[in-house]
């Protein structure tokens, strides 16, 4: 007797065609705001020069940005709740979509700083709303080929951000810097509005918490603006670093404790009772700090010691970003052995592939750094994609908002804190040569690494024989107060 036919059993590691749509169409609009932090970043010193501003004023420009980035996460898991994800994704696109046109036409230095945090408010809502959309969507099934998916965009901006600001701003006009978001940003809401399905608001019922958003955003606000002045200052021990990252702090701790009090808290804490997420958010913290300190890192290397140009260090960096893309293998990987293993070794590999950058010279072999990047990127990425699968592991669908904004809020902190360290790490090392600077700098990043490796273990996984998709070895936490599904 033949064999059943299998051509009719649906795949059973596969994503749903549904989803994989909707992640396509998610990551589009994505990309507008990772490309546009990187290209911007590229084009300060055009920008100062054509607004006649300082290198004081113009860094305005990224720092309003940021801000308005930080204040408005911990709003997006009660705007999703209140409105819907699809129509807050859809109103986050429009808003980074006239921020994009605002900034475009900005008539001076102050202009465009203003424009700037419109386009940070569209572009703060926009990651961790996505996050929320396809997790739903996917029910918790085949979370780190989800994940694979739409880490797309943050491969995408790293890479293509340096070399693309380069040919705008040696090219065509300045405003274009902003100008490109707009097709992107036009086309993704287009097919949001047909893809998209349309989600049930809670409406009024999702109350905001007005006292703990006066704590946290401008907590949050104060924090990351004193961070960013480190590395101008060259250390903590000015007055500009030292009260508004005092402020930021006691704002972020008193708003910790009403968040454990209340019942309906802006940001749900309570979801860090749940041991694979506050793993995780560890992680995400250390995480940020070590990827976006390493972005901060290498291009200057390859500037300050390697004398090369903006555009030519954006290329030398591509290889990072080949490891990422060879690491989107790690997310059908963790759905079959769970994160904590895939975490464990993509943190041995980012310090394995950071390394050689701890002995650099100015002479340093092209071939070996460009190996190292490779290895250092599918460690990251491999890193990135397994912790959010561990975040999102063991929760109820109505938590996954709180989940995804506190992920971006710590990850956002890490990587602030992260610049700034690793700034003063590079700036008192100076007086030994540029590149020891550096070299020392890496090593740092090379040790905290391995520090998260600790961290790591504390990770669910999952024998090799249970089911892809079902509970990790995570007890869940049961959240009385929210029994609504979204």
């Amino acid at each position: 007797m033949p064999a059943p036919a299998r051509a009719h059993r649906p795949p059973r590691d596969r994503l749903d065609p549904a989803v994989l749509k909707l992640s396509g169409v998610l990551v589009l609009g994505a990309v507008a705001p990772l490309l546009d932090s990187t290209i911007v970043s590229v084009a300060l010193h055009t920008l100062g020069d054509q607004l006649h501003a300082s290198t004081a004023t113009v860094q305005w420009v990224s720092t309003a940005y940021l801000l308005a980035l930080a204040m408005v996460v911990p709003v997006s898991g009660w705007a999703a709740e209140r409105f819907g994800a699809r129509r807050t994704w859809i109103a986050a696109l429009a808003l980074f979509l006239a921020g994009s046109l605002l900034c475009g036409a900005a008539w001076n230095i102050g202009a465009l700083i203003a424009f700037r945090v419109v386009q940070g408010v569209g572009g703060g809502l926009l990651l961790p709303v996505m996050q929320t959309l396809l997790v739903r969507a996917a029910g918790g099934q085949r979370l780190g080929r989800l994940m694979a998916v739409i880490s797309l965009p943050a491969l995408v901006g790293p890479i293509l951000g340096p070399v693309a600001g380069g040919l705008i701003v040696g090219h065509l006009d300045w405003r274009w810097i902003f100008y490109v978001n707009l097709p992107v940003c036009v086309l993704a809401i287009v097919l949001a509005l047909r893809s998209i399905p349309k989600d049930t608001p809670r409406g009024a019922a999702a109350r905001l918490d007005l006292p703990g958003l006066a704590l946290v955003s401008p907590g949050l606000a104060a924090a990351i603006y004193g961070l960013s002045q480190v590395g101008e200052l060259g250390g903590f021990g000015h007055a500009r670093v030292v009260v508004p990252l005092g402020a930021g702090v006691l704002l972020v701790a008193l708003f910790v404790v009403r968040a454990l009090r209340t019942a309906e808290p802006l940001v749900d804490l309570r979801l860090l009772r749940v041991r694979s997420f506050a793993a995780s958010s560890v992680l995400m913290f250390t995480g940020g700090l070590t990827m976006f300190g390493g972005m901060f890192l290498l291009p200057l290397y390859y500037q300050q010691v390697r004398g090369a140009g903006v555009v030519t260090a954006g290329l030398l960096l591509a290889p990072q970003g080949l490891g990422a893309l060879l690491a989107r293998a790690s997310g059908s990987l963790t759905d079959r052995i769970g994160p904590r293993a895939v975490v464990v070794a993509g943190l041995l590999l980012s310090a394995l592939g950071t390394l050689p950058f701890v002995f650099v010279t100015g002479t340093a072999d092209d071939v070996v750094l460009s190996l190292a990047l490779v290895v250092r990127g599918l460690g990251m990425s491999a890193v990135n994609l397994a912790v959010m699968v561990g975040a999102f592991q063991g929760l109820e669908p109505a938590d996954v908002p709180h989940a995804s904004a506190t992920v971006r809020i710590l990850q956002q902190l890490g990587g602030s804190f992260g610049t700034a360290v690793l700034a003063v790490v590079v700036q008192r090392g100076l007086a030994h040569g540029t590149a020891a600077a550096f070299g020392h700098a890496f090593g740092w990043t090379v040790a905290l690494t391995l520090l998260a490796v600790a961290v790591a273990l504390m990770l669910p996984s999952r024998s090799p024989g249970e089911e892809p998709g079902t509970a990790p070895d995570v007890p869940k936490t049961p959240m009385a107060h929210r029994k609504h599904p979204l």
